[in-house]
C-alpha cells in the first residue's frame, strides 16, 4: 500500500517513508526468546519491503542498497535499539533495574552479545 500511494514521490521522501514506518520495531530490544526462523523472516521482508519501495529488484545486494540509500540495515536497527536500552536501564537511579544492567548472563544481555558479534558490519 505504502510503495502504491507514494510511488511518484522521490528517492529521499520515499527513504524517510521507509524509516518512519518499518524501523520503528516497538519493544524489539527485549526480544530474547524467538527462533531464527522469526528473525530471518522479519530480516527478508524489511529488506523486501525496503526493494519494492524504491523499486529495486529483487536480486540486488541488501547491503549495497542500503549503503547506497544511507540507511540502516535490519540487525544495524536492531543493534541500535538494544544498545539504546542497556544505556537507559545501566543509566536509571533504579536499583532493580541496575541489578538486571549488571547481569552479564540475562537474555537482555546475550541478544546483545549476539547482535554485535554475528551480525556486526
Amino acid at each position: 500500500m505504502v510503495a502504491r500511494r507514494f510511488a511518484g514521490c522521490s528517492v529521499p521522501v520515499k527513504i524517510t517513508l521507509f524509516k518512519a514506518f518499518c524501523q520503528t520495531f516497538y519493544t524489539s530490544s527485549l526480544w530474547a526468546n524467538h527462533t531464527q526462523k522469526a528473525d530471518n523472516a522479519l530480516r527478508i521482508q524489511y529488506n523486501n519491503t525496503f526493494r519494492v519501495l524504491l523499486r529495486l529488484p529483487p536480486y540486488c545486494s541488501a547491503s549495497g542498497m542500503f549503503a547506497d540509500a544511507h540507511t540502516d540495515d535490519y540487525f544495524a536497527v536492531m543493534r541500535k535499539k538494544v544498545a539504546s536500552m542497556m544505556r537507559r536501564v545501566g543509566g536509571s537511579d533504579n536499583s532493580i533495574l541496575r541489578v538486571f544492567a549488571e547481569r552479564l548472563d540475562g537474555p537482555t544481555m546475550g541478544r546483545f552479545i549476539k547482535l554485535h558479534v554475528l551480525h556486526a558490519a
